[in-house]
């Protein structure tokens, strides 16, 4: 059996599957270098509880099942894992009905300890924060997903399975019920793959002959960090209330395991699928992303939106301003630019982003076409549920 991914979706699944088989032969294919090299090394380090997820989908109940387990895996693995807390907050009457629907989902989903908050109560859990009112998720975490990912790495590799960097699927075929798996120098034989390729999920599941959408849109999200002397400003995470008609979070203020507080991230067109800085340019990935007619439609819908988060990124003093509608001390002088990540955001063809998470069958091969956030919180439960589809 094969896993097309060495992030910690692709390593979950992988771990699950020596779990599920002893004895059986599991190889990780992964083009890089190292584990975690790209959605699951640049993202904010946060275990979601499970607050903003339509009841019944696959987030909400994959993430509730998935943060228990990561939790509990941490605390085993002797890994990192800060129930910090976090305060979504209204920032005006305008967003409350919009915070009622995230608490009535939360309850729904069954957040423990969620609390309403006034104004005055947001002080006092976070005294530098400004808001009308806030849900406060106390059990909502921080964690270090690299050295998850690594952890599962070993999982495998201690189960007899094998983790194959610098390999690079450039072909899928299928020959007499197997699936062969081949990069520019070698082929592998599978009787079962699962593709778990993140920013190049759509690419791999068409290689196995799965329909041409939803196709990634490489989303870049850009971050700011406060100095060091300013970390008192924020104590755990700070949320503003989401935009419903993105899966986007909006900026946000993230406690990290390693020290400091990040601010971010914005949403803005990547120009290459692992475009992380603005300079990193693939013109034949840009075409690409720009010929799909669901990013034309896209476009077209949400033109304003894509201006605004444009204007932030290039200027520093709107994505401050931005922010300081939460904790309003905050200034220009507070923050240092952080690193980027890209999220792999599918769009389907008619322009709508994908928001649950999208797993397809395909014979032998299961695809993974959408697993943004929160799938690091639910990569377990994830790959139990990746396994049970493989079986059917």
């Amino acid at each position: 059996m094969g896993v097309v991914g060495a992030g910690i979706l692709g390593l979950a699944v992988a771990r699950r599957l020596v779990q599920r088989y002893p004895g059986a032969r599991v190889t990780v294919l992964e083009k890089e270098d190292r584990p975690a090299a790209h959605q699951t090394g640049h993202n904010s380090g946060v275990a979601h509880a499970g607050l903003y997820y339509a009841p019944g989908s696959l987030k909400a109940t994959l993430c509730r099942r998935g943060v228990g387990l990561l939790k509990d895996y941490c605390a085993d693995r002797g890994l990192p894992y800060e129930e910090c807390g976090k305060v979504v907050v209204a920032r005006d009457a305008r967003e409350l009905a919009a915070l009622d629907e995230i608490e009535r989902r939360a309850a729904a989903n069954g957040v423990p300890g969620l609390r309403r908050l006034t104004g005055g109560g947001l002080r006092e859990i976070e005294p530098h924060a400004a808001g009308v009112a806030a849900l406060h998720s106390p059990t909502t975490a921080i964690v270090d997903f690299p050295a998850v990912a690594r952890a599962f790495a070993d999982d495998v590799r201690d189960g007899g399975g094998d983790v194959r960097f610098g390999f690079e699927v450039v072909r899928l075929r299928r020959a007499g019920g197997r699936v062969v798996a081949a990069s520019p120098r070698e082929e592998l034989v599978f009787d079962r793959l699962v593709v778990c390729a993140g920013l190049q999920s759509d690419r791999v599941a068409r290689l196995a002959g799965d329909a041409r959408g939803p196709a990634i849109v490489p989303f870049r999200g850009e971050y700011y960090r406060l100095v060091p002397a300013r970390d008192e400003l924020v104590r755990g995470l700070i949320y503003p209330v989401p935009d419903p008609r993105y899966p986007f979070l909006g900026v946000h203020f993230t406690r990290r395991v390693g020290g400091g507080v990040d601010i971010g991230p914005n949403a803005v067109l990547a120009l290459a699928r692992e475009g992380y800085r603005r300079r990193d340019v693939r013109p034949a990935e840009l075409w690409e992303t720009l010929r799909w007619p669901g990013s034309r439609r896209l476009a077209r819908r949400h033109w304003r939106t894509g201006l605004k988060e444009l204007y932030g990124s290039a200027v520093k003093r709107a994505f401050v301003a931005e922010a300081r509608g939460f904790v309003p001390e905050l200034a220009a002088a507070d923050v240092v630019p952080a690193p980027a990540g890209v999220r792999a955001q599918a769009v389907d063809l008619d322009g709508s982003l994908v928001d649950d998470f999208r797993i397809g069958l395909l014979g032998p091969v299961v695809t993974v076409r959408n697993a943004p956030s929160p799938a690091a919180t639910s990569s377990l439960a994830i790959a139990e549920h990746v396994v049970e589809r493989l079986e059917t």
